[in-house]
């Protein structure tokens, strides 16, 4: 089962997020905060697999709190739920530790594979988010694909096959089963490229492989 903490302001809508995950046995809901400063604490003494977090929060905003959840409780998954995504925002979430963005216009289903996605270690994007994120660091996507492309020519062939695994959303056991290969070395092979590319993330890591034409 994933252990969920839920934060959001309006009580109504933490109300409605719980009962939609309440329906899928595979997830529980341990804890739930109305602000962002209440959502470090509780995320410190729970410890759960996936902290979920509006973006806009009262006392501490959602990225702050992704920020310090994720320097206090490295292992806790911060996925960010939001009903806009103003580029700077999305940019500012993903670099300060979240490892997802969702829209809470998105369907439900998002929201379940989301929570799982960053509870296996993986990154998720919204599509919406998603398309936002490639654009918005392509900037000028000719001279972005070229740098690409080099940074992908120095992995190797075994490392791109990973890369063009993790670009496209899977996580690590996924990505193991895959290949033939143990969990563990899929996470050595992760480690290899997320150095080789100079990124500090998967979500990084799966722009480089969208840029260079993997996927």
């Amino acid at each position: 089962m994933i252990r969920v903490l839920l934060a959001d302001d309006e009580p109504l809508t933490r109300a409605g997020i719980a009962a939609v995950l309440a329906a899928d046995p595979g997830f529980d809901v341990v804890a739930q905060a109305e602000n962002g400063r209440q959502a470090v604490e509780l995320a410190i003494g729970h410890r759960p697999d996936v902290a979920l977090l509006d973006i806009v929060m009262p006392v501490l905003d959602g990225i702050g709190a992704a920020a310090e959840i994720a320097r206090t409780v490295p292992a806790t998954g911060v996925l960010m739920l939001t009903t806009f995504s103003a580029d700077e925002q999305i940019a500012a979430a993903l670099d300060g530790g979240a490892r997802g963005f969702l829209l809470k216009t998105g369907d439900p289903r998002e929201l379940f594979a989301g929570i799982r996605a960053v509870a296996d270690g993986a990154a998720y994007l919204s599509p919406t988010v998603a398309h936002r994120v490639i654009q918005q660091v392509s900037g000028n996507r000719l001279a972005s694909a070229t740098r690409a492309r080099a940074a992908v020519d120095t992995l190797t062939p075994r490392e791109r096959e990973v890369l063009t695994l993790l670009g496209a959303g899977l996580p690590n056991a996924e990505i193991a089963r895959r290949l033939h290969v143990v969990e563990g070395t899929v996470k050595v092979f992760v480690t290899s490229i997320l150095r080789r590319l100079e990124v500090a993330n998967r979500v990084q890591a799966a722009i480089v492989a969208h840029e260079a034409g993997l996927l």
